[in-house]
C-alpha cells in the first residue's frame, strides 16, 4: 500500500517539500508516543540518529536478517530472476507459515518474509561462491556484511558455514538494536540496498530518492526468555528518513506495521 507521511513535530529537519503537511517545528520537538519496552531509532537527512525508548537494546533481529541478504546477494538474485515454491516445509526445515507461501519471486519472498525461499537462495549462493571465488574469499565476503549482527557467535574459521534457518531470521544467531540497524541502513554504502528495498517493497524502479511513500520491512523474532512469544520489528524509509522500531512482545506483521505508522505519523491515502 502506498502511503503519504505526516511526521508530526519533525518539521524542517524532514523537509516540508517531502512532508507538505508537517508543521515548521524544530526536530527536537519530535517526541514519539512509545509504549513500554518499545525502541525507536530515526536517522535524519543530516546524518543524525535520534534514539527513543529502548533503542539501544539488542535482541534477535528476525526477518530483518533478509535485509543483510539483500545487501550481499540481492542484485545477483534480481539478475537471475530467482523463484521458489514454498510448501511450508523443505525436508526438516519449516517456514514460519505452515501452509507455505506458494511460488514466490524475490519481491514476494521479501514482502512475505518467506524463510525457505531465502534459505534456498542462500545455500545456492554459497555453492556458487565456493566455485567462483573459493571458500576463503567467500567467508570474508559473508563476514563483511553479517559481522554487525553476529557478535562472537560465529565460530572462527575460513570456511563458509552451513546455512540454516538461523541465517534468515529464525533463532537468535543474528541480533541487532534499533540504533544499530538504523545506523547500518543510514551508512552511505547502503544506497544500493535502500534502492532495492524501494523496488521490492514499493515496486518503485529508479534511483533511491525522496518520495511520499514509505517502504516498510517487517519481521518477527524469538524472545529468548520466553519461546512462546515473539517480538516484532519494522524498518522503513521514505527516501529521506530511515526509522527502525522494535516491539518487545509484538504479535507480528500487522501490529508492527500499525505501531510503525502510528509512531511515525504515516497516514494512508484516502
Amino acid at each position: 500500500m502506498r502511503c503519504k507521511a505526516t511526521v508530526l513535530g519533525l518539521g524542517m529537519a524532514f523537509s516540508t517539500a517531502v512532508f507538505p503537511q508537517a508543521p515548521a517545528a524544530p526536530a527536537a520537538e519530535f517526541v514519539p508516543q512509545l509504549l513500554p519496552g518499545e525502541g525507536l531509532a530515526v536517522a535524519t537527512p543530516d546524518g543524525e540518529v535520534r534514539l527513543f525508548g529502548e533503542a539501544k537494546k539488542e535482541t534477535p533481529m528476525g526477518s530483518l536478517a533478509k535485509l543483510a541478504w539483500l545487501r550481499l546477494e540481492g542484485e545477483d538474485w534480481l539478475a537471475m530472476d530467482v523463484s521458489y515454491r514454498c510448501s511450508g516445509h523443505d525436508g526438516t526445515d519449516k517456514c514460519w507459515l505452515a501452509q507455505g507461501h506458494g511460488k514466490v519471486n524475490l519481491a514476494k519472498a521479501t514482502q512475505d518474509s518467506c524463510n525457505l525461499a531465502y534459505l534456498s537462495w542462500a545455500r545456492a549462493a554459497a555453492e556458487r561462491w565456493k566455485k567462483d571465488i573459493g571458500e576463503d574469499a567467500a567467508r570474508v565476503r559473508l563476514e563483511d556484511v553479517f559481522n554487525p549482527f553476529l557478535g562472537n557467535r560465529l565460530a572462527p574459521g575460513e570456511k563458509v558455514p552451513s546455512f540454516t534457518l538461523a541465517w534468515v531470521g529464525d533463532g537468535d544467531l543474528l541480533r541487532t538494536s534499533p540504533e544499530a540497524m538504523a545506523r547500518w541502513l543510514a551508512d552511505p554504502g547502503q544506497e544500493q540496498l535502500l534502492s532495492m528495498c524501494q523496488r521490492l517493497l514499493l515496486g518503485f524502479f529508479g534511483t533511491f530518492k525522496p518520495t511520499t511513500s514509505w517502504w516498510m520491512k517487517t519481521g518477527t523474532a524469538c524472545v529468548p526468555s520466553d519461546p512462546s512469544i515473539t517480538s516484532a520489528w519494522v524498518a522503513g524509509s521514505n527516501g529521506q528518513v530511515i526509522a527502525v522500531l522494535h516491539l518487545p512482545k509484538g504479535r507480528g506483521k500487522v501490529e508492527g506495521l500499525a505501531r510503525f505508522r502510528a509512531v511515525m505519523g504515516i497516514q494512508d491515502k484516502p
